[in-house]
């Protein structure tokens, strides 16, 4: 993990914006210096009117009273008119910087996301990942946009007032600067107490945003076993331990700026009263008394302001760690340095795989053995936790086996690029996925370079085309997140048609036909013949009829193959496989 202060990350992570930053705060720092100057105006308006033709003014040759006054009539416009101009440049160019930072942070961390290993989901809350995504890189993009504007601004006010200060009247510098080591410190008392408090703040955001999408996914569920109640008083809480932590915060901050308000108003009586005294025993001239005056209200006053900007940065930085968190994850399994991008040619053989889950106690697949021959169709059957699934996902390189080798041809997988293996595999699974968009643009999205006549034919091929032409819309209808608006048989089939237009070298279909009627299912065995030509095909099934035409089948128990052959070889071995085949057909003795 970076030992870095999640600051000195953001900061870094920018560089590549140096130069604009740069300008940024050239154009922070003008903005402010020229808003302190029409104070410094008026205590040398004040000046000439107490002493005419002797004032500050005069001493540069504008000798009449009337002409100083309008000389400080045209530098107050001008100096408002470039006060003016650096600001618009200020929010400009420190909101484009931050809105860029922000889709810096959100795209390279969906990316990291993107390419994580499929474990690391499986103990993370999708609600979670989805605040840091969203939530936390946006709190980061309010810091950016605001809080640094801010910072600098109060240090540039109190550099260019403190210069004036001790100009005019050292003495009373000094004193109106001591209320300022308080405020500091006072923010980084606050700092340390409000950063645990703020860590707190962005989990239970993450843990609420998982809640409410879990629940609007699972809607129907929801519904069908009549739990709004449940569910709701369940969201109630976690929102309600969300406002509770963010009171705790608010507390805290809300108490920061009356301490900064009692130590303004200590600055300001000082120079107030202090000043007043020198100026009635004549050691300090009107004029600079209400320069003095009129800063200590512009020195002190964007303290108040540090309280909201210390909020800002706090909450800036409990998201700056969750999303660094994030990029720090390491990917497990990734492209060696020496990674092939090739053609998947040759057989697929799994030589002595063994593999257990992270948290499982035992092997999933133990010394695993066998070979598919390439162009060919191999079934693998078995009893729900067989290890049949996890194949597929070994396969694909989701995980890695801790022992033995996959290897298809001469390479093994392991030394194959991952987006050279998998754009070659077409993936047919029992869990389908399906984007709120149209049929056209589902079915597309297996291969976004194919043509309309290829999309129209993987949909006759899956035996889709009958049920798109019932539709309003046809291929344009659109069909919901998670495809809400399709039957799972609709889901299943567009699955298929989205494997097929991908063309793929490997076919996975995992359960492709669970789903679906006996009479589609009867369509998708005879299309399976031209869908398996010239390209090997894994079949996962439960229901043995989908697979008797497999040129060979695989039965699973316990993570082991313990028969194979072809369906009728299968039968007459009067096996695990005919007894599996005669409970689904009914017929104990079928041959």
């Amino acid at each position: 993990m970076n030992s870095l202060s999640p600051l000195s990350r953001t900061l870094a992570y920018g560089k590549e914006y140096k130069l604009r930053a740069l300008w940024a705060t050239v154009c922070s720092v003008l903005n402010k210096l020229f808003d302190i100057a029409p104070e410094i105006l008026i205590g040398v308006a004040l000046d000439v009117v107490i002493r005419r033709d002797d004032s500050f003014v005069a001493s540069f040759g504008i000798i009449e009273p009337e002409k100083q006054l309008i000389t400080l009539g045209i530098l107050t416009f001008l100096i408002w008119a470039f006060e003016s101009l650096f600001e618009y440049l200020h929010l400009r160019l420190w909101r484009n910087l931050a809105q860029d930072v922000q889709h810096q942070f959100r795209n390279d961390t969906y990316q990291h996301v993107q390419n994580m290993d499929v474990a690391y989901f499986e103990d993370q809350p999708s609600g979670r990942l989805t605040a840091i995504l969203n939530d936390d890189i946006n709190q980061l993009e309010r810091f950016l946009n605001v809080g640094a504007n801010d910072i600098l601004q109060v240090i540039t006010a109190v550099i260019g007032i403190g210069a004036v200060f001790f100009v005019l009247s050292p003495k009373i510098a000094v004193f109106a600067f001591l209320p300022i080591p308080v405020i500091i410190f006072g923010a980084f008392y606050y700092q340390s107490k409000a950063e645990p408090k703020y860590a707190i703040v962005r989990e239970l955001a993450g843990k609420l945003a998982g809640a409410i999408n879990n629940n609007l996914i699972g809607i129907a569920t929801i519904k069908s076993f009549t739990r709004e109640h449940e569910e709701g008083k369940r969201i109630q809480d976690i929102s309600q331990d969300y406002s509770q932590a963010n009171t705790k915060v608010i507390a805290l901050s809300s108490a920061f700026i009356p301490l900064i308000r009692m130590a303004i108003l200590s600055g300001f009586l000082v120079t107030f009263i202090l000043g007043g005294l020198e100026t009635l025993n004549g050691v300090l001239e009107v004029g600079a008394y209400g320069v003095l005056v009129f800063l200590t209200q512009r020195l002190l006053w964007p303290f108040t302001r540090l309280a909201e900007t210390m909020d800002l940065y706090e909450r800036g930085m409990a998201s700056a760690r969750r999303i660094f968190h994030l990029l720090d994850e390491p990917i497990q399994i990734n492209d060696r340095d020496h990674a092939l991008q090739t053609d998947l040619n040759g057989d697929i053989a799994f030589k002595n795989i063994s593999f257990k889950y992270a948290k499982s106690p035992t092997n999933i697949l133990s010394e695993l053995n066998f070979n598919i021959p390439e162009n060919t169709t191999h079934a693998f059957v078995g009893q729900t936790g067989s290890g049949k699934s996890t194949l597929v996902k070994l396969l694909l390189r989701f995980y890695q086996a801790q022992t033995g080798e996959i290897s298809i041809g001469e390479h093994s997988i392991s030394n194959i690029k991952l987006n050279s293996l998998r754009s070659q595999i077409g993936l047919v699974s029992q869990d389908i996925y399906l984007f709120n968009g149209s049929i056209f643009e589902n079915i597309k999205f297996g291969n976004s370079n194919a043509t309309d006549a290829e999309i129209y034919a993987a949909a006759r091929l899956a035996e889709c085309d009958d049920f798109i032409n019932l539709q309003e819309h046809k291929y344009q209808t659109t069909i919901g997140e998670g495809g809400v608006k399709l039957s799972g048989g609709q889901k299943q089939r567009l699955s298929l048609a989205r494997a097929i237009v991908k063309d793929p070298k490997i076919l996975i279909l995992d359960e492709a036909t669970s789903a679906v009627d006996n009479e589609t299912e009867a369509a998708i065995q005879k299309s399976l013949s031209q869908i398996s030509h010239n390209r090997t095909v894994i079949v996962i099934a439960h229901r043995l009829s989908t697979i008797v035409s497999a040129d060979k089948i695989h039965v699973m128990d316990a993570g082991e193959i313990i028969e194979s052959g072809s369906h009728h070889e299968l039968i007459e071995k009067n096996g695990i496989y005919t007894r599996l085949w005669g409970v689904q057909t009914g017929n104990q003795s079928a041959a």
